[in-house]
């Protein structure tokens, strides 16, 4: 097959974590069981009620927009998206279309449109009895952020690398969980390939709700378009859903142009003039970042940590935070000593289910962490000593020089202690002495071995192994 060139933009909506809905007073729950319960009648659409933008939803998203090194808009306004459908219930979406919050920026070397503010849907439930489908409207009216990326993205890697940044960015400036099993966050794909470098017919698929999907349904589109292409067929401009189960793509329905939804300006809502609020300056919303996934990243590898370690401490903010904590006041061997600890051990019973974050955020937990951290530097426990001392410290609130102490765990470096040990180890072992005697090396670390399994692990090796050369001279 010839090579065709594939070229990906993306539009990801994400719901906002705000005290109450977009347009209304009723408390943003999408979660809740009970359907029907968040409602009141701005958001259920009856005749003669009137929206109130969210303030604190406008601000996330200027947030965001400033992290992102994005234009923030001076003008604003909402406009009516008319669609009909039972989740809809005006008959319209209150979105954005000429003017937008944002404009630019970029985020992992990927171009960004736009990104503006509009009203979620509510949620279909469809039964399986007959054909009665059931309504919802708890998410209704959910402030619902959606960002548009330009066409620039060429594999479904960098897509799923663009998507898990944006959902760690959210989280960083506590605009909203982006959970994709919830649907907090939901990635649509438009791809099209070509032999040139004209874009082809733009395909989308929508709904995907994991970062997986995303790969596999932009990787299986790219290969269906081009297979089309090579055989004289031609690409159809349409919606397509992804089949999880059968990891494919299928047609929806003709894709709809902007023009379809006859945009135009609500005039109940008040247009918005954003420099004349001052907290939504960009001298404002500067101050309000914290450090951001890209930065802590970058420290991370600054410090001489591995990726790895540093992407996991970036993606999982406990963790990241524990880890912070620990290395404060550390030389840099003693650092990448705890990374190591943390990453496998700590976050390995955390895996398990044996760790609970509690521990993580009790502060004394990461002052005994950095304690066994210098144990471990200055050769008073061994490896495997720190392993044991830091399982109990999980169930056991002492000093870790308390517990190794206890439990026999703190290494033996005084050398009249050794002795006894290097006297009884040659004793038992006269013909390795004579073949380490001979010039045989490696008969030296087999007597080092019998003296820590004789000290029962207790004995420095390193100290051990000096006295036993010095013995056997």
């Amino acid at each position: 097959m010839a090579a065709y060139r594939p070229t990906i933009g993306l539009e990801i909506h994400a719901e906002l974590k705000t005290q109450t809905k977009m347009f209304c007073a009723c408390q943003n729950a999408p979660d809740e069981r009970t359907p029907n319960t968040h409602v009141c009648p701005v958001c259920m659409a009856h005749p003669g009620t009137l929206p109130v933008i969210n303030r604190e939803a406008v601000a996330k998203v200027l947030l965001v927009g400033q992290a992102l090194g994005a234009k923030l808009a001076d003008y604003s306004e909402f406009d009516r998206k008319s669609y009909f459908y039972p989740d809809i219930p005006k008959g319209y979406q209150l979105s954005q279309f000429a003017y937008p919050l944002v404009q630019g920026g970029s985020l992992r070397g990927v171009e960004i449109t736009r990104i503006h503010l509009e009203e979620d849907t509510a949620r279909s439930q469809h039964t399986g009895e007959g054909d009665v489908s059931l309504v919802d409207y708890n998410r209704a009216g959910v402030p619902l952020m959606e960002l548009v990326t330009e066409p620039v993205i060429h594999d479904a890697e960098t897509a799923g690398s663009f998507a898990r940044e944006l959902q760690l960015l959210l989280r960083y400036l506590g605009a909203g969980d982006a959970n994709m099993e919830k649907g907090e966050m939901r990635v649509e794909a438009n791809i099209s390939v070509s032999k040139d470098d004209m874009l082809g017919t733009k395909v989308e698929v929508k709904n995907l709700n994991s970062f997986r999907s995303v790969e596999r349904a932009i990787a299986f589109e790219i290969e269906r378009q081009s297979a089309l292409l090579e055989s004289g067929g031609q690409i159809t401009q349409e919606t397509r859903g992804w089949d999880e189960a059968k990891q494919v793509t299928f047609s929806q329905r003709k894709k709809e142009s902007s023009h379809d939804y006859r945009y135009f300006p609500d005039p109940d809502l008040p247009k918005l003039k954003i420099s004349e609020m001052q907290e939504f300056s960009s001298a404002r919303l500067g101050e309000l970042l914290p450090e951001l996934p890209w930065e802590r990243r970058a420290r991370y590898i600054a410090a001489g940590l591995k990726a790895d370690d540093a992407d996991m401490f970036v993606r999982d903010q406990v963790l990241g935070a524990f880890f912070d904590a620990t290395v404060r006041d550390l030389a840099q061997a003693e650092v990448l000593l705890a990374a190591n600890y943390i990453g496998t051990d700590v976050a390995g019973a955390r895996a398990k289910g044996t760790l609970a974050d509690v521990w993580l955020i009790e502060p004394d937990n990461a002052k005994r962490m950095q304690q066994l951290i210098q144990l471990i530097a200055k050769g008073d426990l061994s490896s495997r000593g720190g392993k044991e001392t830091l399982a109990h410290m999980f169930v056991d609130v002492r000093a870790p020089h308390d517990i190794a102490t206890a439990e026999g765990l703190v290494q033996q470096s005084d050398t009249s202690a050794l002795a006894a040990i290097i006297e009884r180890v040659v004793a038992t072992h006269p013909s390795v002495v004579a073949d380490y005697k001979a010039g045989k090396e490696a008969a030296l670390q087999f007597l080092v071995g019998q003296g820590m399994k004789e000290s029962k692990g207790s004995a420095n090796p390193t100290v051990l192994r000096e006295e036993f050369t010095r013995t056997l001279q």
